[in-house]
């Protein structure tokens, strides 16, 4: 995998774009296409959303889950690296519709915790490889 080409239908997505930054901080080098890698990382799938887990007696939200789902594999030019893996993370947090902007960079936050994770999860499955 020294030289690695990430097929992905997102370039702006967190996951993405962490995963570049870790790849690149382990000394990858990262293409412009497949066919110079070696090694190509697809993300088949790249979602986030969140749920409403609980809500008031006046029906009003008040704890949301925050999830991150990613589809990927990997295949060199000798074939399957790494059979297609599906890795999601969760988070939940309370809302309070009276701190609307703490509570959306709340999220925000919590996204960008859980995206983190994942890719922690994919260079430690890369490792053993």
């Amino acid at each position: 995998m020294a030289r690695t080409y990430i097929d992905t239908a997102d370039r702006y997505s967190l996951f993405f774009r962490q995963l570049r930054q870790e790849l690149q901080d382990a000394g990858v080098t990262l293409v412009d296409s497949a066919a110079e890698a070696g090694a190509v990382f697809s993300i088949l799938s790249d979602e986030t959303d969140q749920r409403v887990l609980s809500v008031s007696a006046r029906n009003v939200p008040r704890e949301y889950e925050v999830y991150y789902s990613v589809y990927y594999t990997v295949q060199s030019n000798d074939g399957l690296l790494l059979e297609p893996q599906l890795q999601t993370g969760t988070r939940d947090y309370t809302y309070d519709e009276t701190q609307v902007l703490g509570k959306s960079r709340e999220e925000e936050l919590l996204r960008e915790a859980i995206a983190r994770d994942l890719v922690r999860i994919v260079m430690i499955q890369l490792s053993s490889q």
